[in-house]
């Protein structure tokens, strides 16, 4: 019965959780060279540097969790693309509970090393299973304190958001007070989230862990999640957002060895958001595939195009696309005169910046609109903290690292 009761709870906690921020390692591409002024396109952020790691519980319990995840990853993703400077956002994730990990390393697995390469993020969150186990917070936590080689940028926000029920205090090898004071000496905030489901003992060690660490706790209630409903808010917007973000992919010009690999991921993560839709009506506006759009359209957007896409290197000081390999050329390259490739390429960037701004202003609309129709129907005090606490959360921790909040100005 608990059970069954701590799955529902679960899907509606990281609902709003993965609105934030994925099954082996997979090889992490080296950050681009930092861009000179752009021809056309957008300029990459490079702006204060936001590390993000994510620790999620896997265990048997947790089937509503991926679904959720995948349906609101982007939401969070856009939260912090309105920062202002607009982050640096690397993303990682570890998961832990699994009967399958390695019992000597407390059922913790590393799936994502911190990377600026969402669509990766989003790929691993895609492999992740359930099945198990045994739940250590401490473990799962001193390790991606460990194991992430974290931001020594001054100023760098560094958060955990680590996510789970049963006891946290469970660890026999790693106190919760040891893990807490290397979070603070490394200045990295630990949130927890805690999804209640009947064992209330169990919330003081929780909330108790995170403001040790200089974070905030969130407990999820039971009966208030079940009873949530999500609300879906179709728009006229929605379709002309998710075909404009297809366009968007035929602005990239993949080359070199791994480029066509690369483009056909992008490629397969929209596909993966397209699908991610747990328990919305027939005929539901795709929230994640529209909310990954907007996130492709804007400066937080980062895939690792400098290393493949030649649209992106022509942001770099003295790029000269005559150096680039013919055999590393893709087709379309190959079918033109070599004088001619840099005028295609420009007229890349030049379509890619208008399909950007595009997708911009449709996502305003549709936001506003969204919003409006939301305001029309009764909200209760739990519904509002299952929307807004994660975000709440990081918008509280970023301005104490000195961001902006733009939509907060009077």
């Amino acid at each position: 019965m608990f059970r069954l009761i701590r799955k529902a709870a679960w899907s509606a906690a990281i609902a709003l959780l993965a609105g934030v921020i994925v099954a082996p390692v997979w090889a992490q591409e080296k950050p681009a060279d930092k861009p000179a002024p752009p021809v056309a396109a957008p300029v990459v952020a490079e702006g204060p540097a936001i590390d993000l790691v994510i620790c999620l519980d896997v265990s048997g319990s947790m089937n509503g969790l991926m679904d959720s995840a995948k349906m609101r990853l982007w939401d969070i993703v856009n939260e912090l693309a309105k920062l202002k400077p607009t982050p640096n956002l690397r993303v990682g994730l570890y998961s832990y509970g699994h009967s399958n990990y390695a019992a000597d390393k407390g059922y913790v697995r590393k799936d994502m090393d911190l990377t600026v390469d969402l669509d990766d993020v989003y790929k691993a969150l895609n492999t992740l299973t359930i099945g198990g186990g045994t739940e250590l917070v401490a473990r799962v936590s001193k390790t991606a304190i460990e194991e992430q080689k974290w931001s020594t940028e001054k100023g760098a926000m560094k958060l955990m958001f680590v996510c789970g029920n049963e006891a946290a205090d469970q660890d026999t090898v790693v106190p919760l007070d040891d893990v807490a004071a290397l979070a603070k000496k490394n200045d990295i905030f630990i949130n927890t989230i805690y999804c209640k489901y009947g064992r209330d003992e169990e919330i003081a060690a929780w909330a108790k862990f995170s403001e040790k660490c200089g974070g905030k706790h969130m407990v999820i209630d039971q009966n208030k999640a079940v009873k949530q409903q999500q609300v879906v808010v179709k728009t006229e917007f929605d379709d002309q957002i998710i075909k404009l973000g297809d366009e968007l992919n035929k602005t990239f010009v993949a080359f070199g060895r791994d480029g066509k690999a690369r483009a056909e991921n992008q490629v397969a993560q929209d596909a993966n958001a397209a699908k991610a839709l747990p328990g919305a009506a027939a005929g539901a506006p795709q929230e994640a595939a529209i909310a990954r759009a907007a996130t492709k359209a804007g400066e937080i957007y980062r895939n690792g195009a400098a290393t493949w896409d030649l649209v992106s290197k022509l942001k770099e000081k003295d790029f000269d696309i005559t150096k680039v390999k013919e055999e590393d050329l893709c087709d379309d390259l190959k079918k033109l005169k070599p004088e001619e490739r840099l005028a295609f390429l420009k007229k890349k960037a030049d379509e890619r910046a208008e399909l950007q701004k595009k997708i911009a202003d449709l996502t305003a609309k549709r936001t506003k609109k969204v919003d409006e129709e939301l305001a029309k129907k009764p909200k209760t005090e739990g519904d509002k903290a299952l929307d807004e606490a994660v975000k709440g959360i990081i918008r509280d921790q970023a301005k104490a690292k000195g961001f902006e909040i733009p939509s907060e100005k009077k």
